[in-house]
């Protein structure tokens, strides 16, 4: 579940860099630039919607499923425990 946070964090940090990206280019012209312009915006609109249902389809499970979300983090502590004693 670490991992999918993780995931979750990278996309919001790639979207809020395009995002970025977008308003810096804002005051570009032509056709080409518009044409790319829109289809970022398109992508990025599609990204959000995905983070926000993988969002919420984690949080279900987690409820749904509140011992083995216990058991999997209980067991990465215990090996994380045991990888870092090792040293």
């Amino acid at each position: 579940m670490d991992t999918s946070k993780n995931l979750m964090d990278d996309l919001r940090a790639v979207i809020a860099d395009a995002e970025e990206l977008l308003r810096a280019t804002a005051d570009q012209a032509g056709p080409k630039v518009q044409e790319v312009r829109a289809r970022a915006e398109e992508s990025l609109q599609a990204a959000r919607e995905h983070l926000k249902s993988a969002g919420a389809e984690l949080d279900t499970q987690v409820r749904a499923h509140p011992w083995a979300a216990v058991g999997i983090a209980a067991g990465v502590g215990l090996v994380l425990g045991i990888l870092l004693s090792r040293k």
